[in-house]
């Protein structure tokens, strides 16, 4: 089995304000034997010295659609499966090179991409997907305009993000279907969204009990709901009906933050992409009524992630861009990192999201037993979170189970 060994890391994890003492970091296959200052190369190990830079886990972005090749997804979801999977290689392998070793699809993403992922046919972050998100008709996956009465189906095309379900019995079987399918968790739409066009922000997705159903099969199945959430009722609601993960929440107040942390859900934050669907939308074919409603949940951003900060409420790092938007991505980082200190922007995308994604203790740390996802980084993010942008200029060294993906 082959080894590398890197020499004097001095590691940034998201679990210290400051960079660990130059350590010894064994890799053997696909995994990291031994951290310790003391280490030192096995036989025949290709040796890498660290000295002057930062060794980190790879970054975990826990909200893209990665099917989303598309800004407006009206669009999206018309075009062909085949051109919508050489579309989403592309972005794959551009967010790997940002970093990116793992990422959570919250709707789209099918098995065949995951199998595709792990079987290495392309450069691309470990996948961990839901399979299509479930909608009610008229809620956040339903593209259909009011005057638009076609029945709803189920568009099993790749570039559709999400499904349309009523009443629980739909609910319970679009659920099943999406495990059976390969999903990991479920994503519900429980909230009114800008990039639909009858669901005004404030209307709440899903009566309490398909809610609940979606809830009781994922349970069943040993994992989660992920729910699409702005306002303080819905997101609440959610959490009482027993969702864990709470995308967005940009409306969220300091009460129902609490009630949140006490019930140890997770939230997770996307602000770079309403900076972006302000600035950029209309141009990429985002209706002006869907921008309109885009500073709604935008200029309320900033302070959600103090309120979510001050109530001890876990947040993992999210981005949730569309089309051509995506190379915003890492710009996510900057943006957190002006109300919140470096240390927890990075933990957001370390083991925070590293345990959203079930795989705490597999990726998002840099210890003995962990996958060997790591970056390198031309100094202290810990000082200047923009090293982590610029399209992976400041990463000469990116790895993936052990293998480099990039090494300058």
């Amino acid at each position: 089995m082959s080894s590398i060994f890197l020499a004097n890391a001095r590691i940034v994890d998201g679990t210290a304000p400051e960079p660990s003492a130059p350590q010894g970091v064994v890799i053997e296959g696909e995994r990291i034997r031994e951290v310790a200052p003391g280490a030192r190369p096995p036989a025949g190990a290709t040796v890498v010295d660290l000295s002057g830079k930062v060794l980190m886990p790879g970054l975990i972005d826990c909200h893209v659609h990665v099917v989303a090749v598309e800004a407006s997804l009206a669009r999206n979801a018309t075009l062909p499966d085949s051109l919508v999977m050489a579309r989403s290689i592309r972005l794959l392998g551009e967010m790997l090179n940002r970093g990116f070793t793992t990422v959570r699809d919250v709707g789209g993403a099918d098995h065949g991409q995951v199998l595709a992922a792990r079987e290495g046919l392309f450069p691309t972050p470990r996948l961990v997907i839901s399979g299509k998100a479930l909608s009610q008709s008229g809620g956040h996956c339903d593209f259909r305009g009011p005057f638009d009465n076609t029945p709803p189906r189920f568009s099993r095309r790749l570039g559709a993000l999400g499904r349309l379900c009523d009443g629980v019995a739909e609910v319970r079987q679009a659920a099943r279907e999406e495990i059976k399918g390969g999903a990991r968790f479920i994503k519900i739409m429980a909230n009114g969204g800008v990039a639909s066009p009858t669901d005004p922000i404030h209307f709440l997705g899903f009566s309490r009990e398909e809610i609940i159903a979606s809830v009781e099969e994922a349970r069943n199945a040993g994992t989660y709901v992920s729910a699409h959430l702005y306002t303080p009722e819905a997101i609440r609601r959610a959490v009482e009906c027993g969702v864990h993960s709470l995308e967005h929440c940009n409306l969220i107040t300091t009460e129902v933050a609490r009630f949140a942390a006490e019930r140890g859900a997770v939230a997770v934050p996307t602000l770079v992409t309403y900076d972006k669907l302000s600035s950029e939308g209309e141009a990429l074919g985002i209706g002006a009524e869907a921008v309109a409603k885009v500073d709604d949940v935008r200029l309320a951003g900033m302070d959600s992630l103090l309120r979510m900060r001050d109530a001890g409420l876990a947040m993992a790092f999210g981005t949730d861009l569309l089309g051509p938007m995506h190379r915003h991505q890492s710009e996510e980082f900057v943006i957190r990192g002006r109300v919140l200190p470096a240390q927890e922007v990075i933990a957001a995308a370390t083991h925070v999201a590293a345990k959203l994604c079930m795989m705490e203790g597999q990726i998002g740390t840099v210890a003995p037993g962990a996958l060997a996802d790591l970056i390198v980084v031309d100094g202290d993010p810990l000082r200047d979170l923009a090293l982590l942008t610029g399209q992976g200029r400041h990463m000469p060294m990116i790895m993936q189970g052990g293998a480099w993906m990039k090494r300058g």
